[in-house]
């Protein structure tokens, strides 16, 4: 890491600390050359290949903003929404992978929506998945309605 201030090429790191979220590490450094602290974050960079080619930052505020259009009229608060952003950011992270398909980070989005609120998985699953008749919406109510008698016939 270079200095900010006199440009040598080195520079010792003095602490580091993990951000709230978990997402970026910030150092402080030393220069050994002209003894001057500045500080560093650093970030594990994810980049989200678009059905179009192009490439772009993984954006939190983008999943916010597509899952806040499927959850309108419905009784999901801001905090709701962030914490599912978080949860998909967490999972897509996880996968080690350093580039991903829009499609997967869509379907990364599903289940976590889906226990978040049904109607709002509809929403979002209709149109993501490019529902296109009755057929379609009564199959994933099927599925909706088998899951919750899978869970009501577990023990608690």
């Amino acid at each position: 890491m270079h200095c900010p201030f006199c440009r040598f090429a080195d520079s010792r790191v003095t602490d580091s600390r993990t951000s709230d979220d978990g997402s970026s590490i910030r150092r402080r450094r030393q220069c050994p050359e002209c003894g001057m602290r500045f500080s560093t974050t650093e970030t594990a960079s994810l980049t989200v290949v678009k059905r179009n080619g192009v490439t772009q930052p993984f954006s939190r505020d983008k999943i916010m903003n597509g899952v806040r259009k499927a959850c309108q009229g419905r009784p999901v608060s801001e905090s709701d929404l962030a914490l599912l952003a978080q949860t998909v950011e967490e999972n897509v992270r996880a996968t080690g992978a350093a580039q991903l398909e829009a499609n997967e980070i869509g379907l990364a989005i599903l289940e976590p929506l889906r226990k978040l609120d049904e109607v709002a998985f509809m929403r979002f699953a209709s149109v993501y998945q490019g529902w296109e008749n009755l057929d379609d919406f009564e199959a994933a109510i099927k599925l909706l309605r088998l899951s919750h008698e899978d869970t009501a016939d577990q023990p608690q």
